[in-house]
């Protein structure tokens, strides 16, 4: 009898499995819709986002094509001057607030700043160019602090790092999508409405981000009670500044930032003299960055649909720094001896400074951008806060201000175009080793830390 109730308890045993296999089924199943309602909730807010942002860049960078390279040392050192103030204000909100708060307050502070510089922008001939340029300039790159680098704090906050690796391109794509309809909406009704209320345009798509996000934050809250990201983060209001000496990691990234940047900045330059010499108008010059714009985003989609994320989940977010180092140092010697020429493009004839600036920035937003914010996962949740928005405002804006000024004292000394992108292939050279040893650094966690 033993026996035989033995035997008939393990004649049972697979039945009394499957309730368990069906549970473990179910719970994959329950976390991949959860991560897919996350993941399709952050790309449309960041869809959002984008849209905002690329529909007041044109605004922007037409001030700077109105007055040429030489007002961009101004520009951007009031730019650096404005994020020294407000990198440390920054990391006091981030120590004494939490995320939520944080998101209402900055994200509702610049859509009503946006509406407040209506009737600036309606009377820019009379305000001067150069002298709205440097306030809007320096406000942009604030809106930058608090709303485009606060959105991927965010996202490291939420997403671990191998969820990062799956969902941070895609989420990328939808911000990609924003930073293509901006564009298109800005060609839309420039003509139609003028350059002052595209910014009333701006504010509404940031609402609605905000709306978005707060929604994903309380979700997240609710769904991982036990994690962090409720709550403020605490501690130093300059920790940002100070983990970017105590962190190799940090301190590669904010190289990576001033040597990747400064490529970037160069063509600006370049092409600001370009637009000063070929468009009169605030709405001509408008139209024309939002080409570039449009064609940037274009180029940043399709690397997002047909190389980035294959790139980061085969060999890792390292490499998705390296390549677009390389592809600007061939650029770069591509315009060294080209020059002022222009080259073919689908049969239509572009100048190469135009093709230089539109895939520099493509790679810059499609694939290294992604790549770095997949990295930023594996380091503490402080650092993904401070540490990396004190590298990508601060830091950034002194690369601007160093590289403009480079150009500028380079060009009185009678450098031309092809001595300046000799100069720049040099850079991009350093950048490549930067991104090689930020990629591998020996403070990030590993992967199965991280995921934990």
């Amino acid at each position: 009898m033993a026996t035989r109730g033995v035997e008939a308890r393990a004649s049972l045993a697979p039945f009394r499995a499957w309730p368990v296999r069906d549970a473990t089924v179910s719970s994959i199943r329950s976390a991949a819709t959860r991560e897919g309602a996350e993941s399709g909730l952050s790309a449309l807010a960041f869809f959002f986002v984008m849209t905002s942002y690329y529909i007041i860049r044109p605004v922007r960078d037409q001030l700077s094509g109105a007055v040429g390279s030489q007002s961009l040392p101004l520009f951007y050192g009031v730019v650096f001057a404005v994020m020294l103030l407000f990198t440390p204000v920054f990391g006091w909100l981030v120590a004494r607030f939490s995320r939520r708060r944080m998101l209402a307050w900055s994200y509702s502070f610049f859509a009503v700043c946006q509406l407040a510089f209506v009737p600036a922008f309606m009377a820019q001939d009379r305000v001067g160019a150069r002298e709205l340029g440097v306030v809007f300039f320096a406000w942009g790159s604030v809106f930058n602090l608090f709303v485009v680098s606060l959105f991927w704090s965010v996202m490291a906050d939420i997403f671990s790092s191998e969820r990062a690796r799956r969902v941070f391109s895609l989420i990328a794509l939808g911000g990609m999508a924003g930073a293509i309809c901006g564009p298109l909406l800005t060609r839309l009704l420039v003509h139609w409405l003028g350059v002052a209320p595209l910014l009333v345009v701006s504010a509404l798509t940031l609402a609605a981000a905000l709306v978005l996000l707060l929604h994903l934050s309380a979700h997240h809250e609710q769904a991982r009670p036990g994690r962090s990201g409720g709550e403020a983060i605490g501690g130093s209001l300059w920790a940002g500044v100070r983990e970017l000496w105590s962190r190799p990691f940090l301190r590669y990234m904010a190289l990576l930032m001033l040597f990747g940047d400064g490529v970037g900045t160069l063509a600006y330059a370049l092409v600001a003299d370009y637009a000063k010499l070929h468009f009169a108008g605030n709405v001509a010059r408008t139209a024309f960055y939002n080409d570039l714009d449009l064609a940037t985003n274009t180029l940043g989609a399709l690397l997002q649909l047909t190389l980035t994320r294959w790139l980061l989940v085969r060999f890792g977010p390292g490499w998705g720094l390296v390549l677009p180092s390389l592809v600007n140092v061939a650029l770069l010697l591509t315009v060294m001896m080209v020059g002022h020429g222009s080259v073919a493009v689908l049969g239509t004839t572009i100048p190469a400074l135009a093709v230089m600036m539109v895939t520099t920035r493509g790679f810059a937003y499609g694939m290294t951008k992604p790549a770095v914010d997949a990295l930023y996962t594996r380091v503490p949740r402080e650092t993904r806060y401070k540490g990396k928005n004190f590298v990508e405002t601060a830091v950034w804006r002194f690369g601007d201000f160093a590289v403009t000024s480079a150009v500028s004292g380079l060009r009185l000394l009678g450098a031309g175009i092809s001595g300046l992108a000799l100069a720049g292939a040099g850079v991009a050279v350093l950048a490549t080793w930067v991104s090689i040893r930020a990629g591998w650094s020996p403070d990030l966690a590993s992967e199965e830390k991280r995921a934990a």
